[in-house]
């Protein structure tokens, strides 16, 4: 009788050998472009159809250089997972130790922080490069429970010869992401790892539920903070004439007076005290505040000059615009929807209407409520470099798109009718083909 893929992770629970070997022949029959006796798990393929197109050498284990101890210690400390640290290691540790696991915590880069658990697998870590600082990325190492979840933006249980890389094939690795309960960036991937023998179908709900909690603790966190700064700012806030706000330093709103309420506002990274350009409100005199800033804005006219604008779609789930003009230069992380639209006004640089960017992201041009939600939290950030009536990149914005460099590899998860059209080998890299609007 033939076995499913989910009857393959059933058996494993009391066979491990045999579905090891299972795995095995999928593994060989997908490799060698031949019938696989079981289909792979969907979440598996997808990344196995990335290695081949990406060029991973399956069969022999490439690492990249180890991080010095003063970069993983640089890292720990810009990391936000060091807040929730003692939540990962109550959830996991126990049950990993007495199992014959390993606890791996790792940065969106992939990059090893934190390795913690059983001596013995430990170990046996050290021998397949499971070492701190090392680069676990799934375009270097292959298929793997942190470099995988880094790009499915979800939880990946890989077993066996699931690993893409056969040096890998006798462990099982469960990644969960962990991502900022503010605006949804991904902070990096807690792992637990550990011999092939060890596997269970339960461990995924498991490594999961207590990533989970973290993000939990962190928004409790977020919360606290933004109290305790709206203590130091009332008293501030009360004195200053005309429109004012107090931010954390990510740009969270704690109060605000003589304006609307916004939950953040963008924030250079390396913000100073002084006279500042800040979308979306333009010159704005920015001073200190314990625990953020004092924003003042001004109601000068900001002069109108060329404006650069890069939308850097190479990196998987790490897509971002830059904007770059007289008054500097700054970058923001996209969301999944986020890049989506932002690449389709690209492509329409004459501009869309609601229903127009509903037809292309839903299939539906009934969607024009989602679509202008969606518009009006990127005009948050972007400001008037966007223009609606249509929905277009305003006039003086010089607009470059970088695309990947398989354009298979365009968004890879977005399931947008324009962007899936996009999707063709003879899309020219870092090219933005214009297309007509409506």
């Amino acid at each position: 009788m033939a076995l499913s893929p989910t009857d393959v992770t059933q058996l494993a629970v009391v066979d491990t050998a045999r579905a090891a070997r299972v795995l095995s022949d999928v593994r060989s029959a997908a490799l060698s472009g031949q019938r696989a006796p079981v289909a792979p798990r969907p979440v598996i393929e997808q990344s196995w159809g990335r290695m081949l197109r990406s060029g991973v050498d399956p069969d022999h284990d490439f690492r990249t250089g180890l991080l010095s101890q003063e970069e993983v210690r640089r890292r720990r400390e810009a990391s936000e997972l060091r807040h929730v640290l003692p939540v990962l290691r109550e959830g996991l540790l126990s049950v990993a130790d007495t199992a014959h696991h390993i606890m791996v915590i790792a940065d969106p880069d992939g990059r090893v922080l934190w390795r913690e658990g059983s001596s013995p697998v430990l170990r046996k870590a050290d021998g397949t490069g499971f070492e701190l600082g090392a680069d676990w990325r799934e375009s270097v190492i292959g298929t793997n429970g942190i470099g995988t979840p880094v790009v499915a933006r979800r939880p990946v249980q890989v077993f066996a010869s699931e690993h893409f890389v056969r040096s890998q094939t006798s462990w099982t690795c469960t990644g969960a992401p962990i991502t900022d309960p503010r605006d949804g960036r991904l902070l990096g991937v807690v792992d637990v790892s550990g011999p092939l023998e060890t596997m269970h179908p339960a461990t995924l709900a498991w490594v999961d539920s207590v990533a989970k909690l973290a993000e939990s603790k962190l928004r409790e966190l977020h919360l606290g903070s933004l109290e305790r700064l709206r203590s130091v700012a009332a008293p501030v806030l009360a004195r200053v004439g005309g429109r004012a706000l107090a931010v954390d330093r990510d740009g969270w709103t704690a109060a605000v007076t003589g304006m609307p309420y916004t939950s953040r506002t963008f924030l250079p990274k390396s913000l100073s005290t002084g006279r500042r350009w800040l979308p979306p409100f333009g010159l704005c005199t920015v001073e200190p505040l314990a625990g953020g800033w004092l924003i003042r804005v001004s109601d000068e006219p900001v002069p109108r000059t060329a404006t650069g604008v890069v939308l850097d779609l190479t990196r998987p789930r790490r897509w971002t615009v830059t904007v770059s003009g007289s008054a500097g230069s700054w970058s923001h992380e996209l969301s999944p929807r986020h890049a989506e639209l932002l690449y389709l006004l690209a492509l329409h640089r004459d501009g869309r209407s609601a229903a127009g960017l509903a037809e292309d992201v839903f299939g539906d041009p009934a969607r024009t409520v989602t679509v202008r939600a969606e518009m009006s939290r990127v005009r948050r950030y972007l400001g008037g470099l966007l223009e609606h009536r249509p929905y277009r990149f305003a006039e003086g914005a010089d607009v470059e798109v970088l695309l990947p460099a398989d354009p298979r590899d365009l968004l890879p998860h977005s399931t947008a009718p324009a962007v899936i059209g996009q999707r063709t080998p003879d899309d020219t890299p870092g090219m933005c083909p214009s297309a007509p609007s409506e």
